[in-house]
């Protein structure tokens, strides 16, 4: 950040931002950096004609509209693929966003989106998944509480350890009943 201290100083030898004769003043020169810099933040594109196969891993967001075969760790960033992107993959990300087709199980720690015209084929774990009508899913979903680690059972608040769920124990219509049986068989 310019100071007015800064100003008063001379200019350091060799060139620079701050340098004379550039025709940029101080507060100009942080502006272009900070620009820069906003540029290498914005999200990372993969192509159609890109095919990965191996380990990626990152630390920024990510939209994939080529191949990946491996493995997709993007554990604090957003990982979106696009309506060409055609995984073979574990995925790894905090939010998964699906257009395309995924073959492999997908992990988020907040979400996976599952739009129109998307396909998973694998199991998926997160606290919110959405799947919209049109998408393509096989597999299984856990949507784990926010905290609670992955494989371990979600605790029930209001579970009592002796009480038996009420589907694992006859009712009482049912053992004093034995005509309910063919009743229920329907017309011969």
């Amino acid at each position: 950040m310019w100071k007015r201290d800064d100003a008063v100083k001379p200019a350091p030898a060799g060139g620079g931002p701050a340098a004379a004769g550039s025709g940029q003043n101080p507060q100009e020169a942080v502006r272009s950096s900070d620009q820069v810099r906003g540029l290498e933040k914005g999200p990372v594109n993969i192509g159609k004609s890109v095919v990965i196969k191996g380990e990626l891993t990152g630390s920024e967001d990510l939209t994939i509209e080529g191949h990946v075969e491996g493995k997709i760790e993007l554990r604090q960033n957003v990982l979106t693929i696009g309506p060409n992107g055609r995984i073979k993959a574990q995925v790894f990300a905090k939010s998964v966003v699906i257009l395309g087709e995924v073959t492999g199980n997908v992990t988020a720690s907040e979400k996976v989106d599952l739009r129109d015209n998307g396909s998973v084929d694998g199991d998926i774990a997160a606290p919110r998944v959405a799947i919209a009508e049109g998408a393509h899913f096989r597999g299984s979903i856990d949507m784990q509480r926010a905290g609670a680690k992955p494989g371990e059972p979600a605790a029930k608040p209001d579970a009592k350890p002796d009480a038996k769920p009420a589907a694992a124990t006859p009712s009482a219509a049912t053992q004093a009943s034995p005509q309910a049986t063919p009743a229920t068989a329907g017309p011969r």
